[in-house]
This record gives structure tokens, sequence and C-alpha cells, in this order.
């Protein structure tokens, strides 16, 4: 991994690169730039503060995003394959038809975020908050969902999902 500046990287893209894979970058402030289709795989970027930022399309497969603040971000069909996003706010989030595959969300703000036809199979959720999230026609198969909270969230099916009596569950459930 190399590490960039957020000036050199908002530089580089507005130039046309698209591909920064395996970067590291500290103290990242990202505060609503649009960085549409960019390749961060396999990039470091904990910590960062990227609301209202717009990353739809973008490749994230096997970074880490750990204690970032990416409240009302756009990831829209944005490849999060196995990425590790421990701690993170990602509240209010649209990470509509997104790839979370195998991503590590355990004990992340996703409180009313849009997850509809996101794929969340073999992810960990452990103490997530989803509460008001928007989980429809979302895929959960194999997903760890144990002390979730699920409070007012529009669901999809949760028979493949691993529950126990910590989960808090959506009403109806």
């Amino acid at each position: 991994m190399h590490r960039i500046s957020v000036a050199d990287l908002l530089s580089q893209y507005a130039q046309g690169r698209r591909d920064f894979s395996g970067i590291t970058i500290e103290n990242v402030d990202l505060f609503e730039a649009n960085l549409e289709g960019i390749n961060l795989a396999d990039s470091q970027l904990n910590q960062a503060y990227m609301p209202y930022a717009n990353l739809s399309y973008a490749n994230l497969q096997n970074s880490e995003i750990v204690e970032a603040e990416l409240g009302d971000i756009r990831l829209y069909q944005a490849n999060l394959y196995q990425a590790n996003l421990e701690r993170t706010n990602l509240s209010r989030a649209n990470l509509r038809y997104a790839n979370l595959q195998g991503a590590n969300l355990s004990n992340v703000n996703l409180q009313g975020a849009d997850l509809y036809n996101a794929n969340l199979s073999d992810a960990n959720l452990r103490y997530a908050d989803l509460s008001g999230a928007n989980l429809e026609q979302a895929k959960l198969n194999n997903s760890e969902l144990s002390g979730c909270n699920l409070f007012r969230s529009k669901m999809a099916d949760l028979s493949e999902a691993k529950c126990d009596r910590t989960t808090i569950g959506p009403e109806g459930y």
C-alpha cells in the first residue's frame, strides 16, 4: 500500500484517474466529494470523514474503513465485498444494490439506511443498529444478526439469517 494525500487523490480523480486500489489515506476529509466509480479496492481509509459523499459504483472490495463518519453517503451499487466497516456511521446511507457480501459491519450505525436489494450474505452485522433501515429485497443468507437492532426496519426474509435472543426484531417478527 502506498500513501496518498486527499489533495492528490482529488486532483488525480479530476484528471480522469479512477484506479486508486491499495492506497492508504490518513485524515481523510471528503465531505460532499463526488468520487463516483472510483476504485479503492484493498485500501485503508480508517477514521475517514465522508458525509454526503458520492461513491456510487465504487469498488471498495477488501477495504478497511473502520470508525469512519459516512452518514448520508451514496454507495449505490458499490462493491464492498469483504470490506471492514466496523464501528462506522452509515446512518441514512444509500446502499441500494450494494454488494456487502462477507463484509464486517459489526457495531455499525445503519439507522435509516437504504439497503434495498443489497447483498448482505455472510456479512457480520453483530450489534449493528439497523433501526428504521430499508432491507426490502436484501439478501441476508447466512448473515450474522446477533444483537442487531432491527426495530421499525422494512424487512427482507430473515429465515436464512443467524439471529438469537439478543436480536431486536422488526414489528411483526
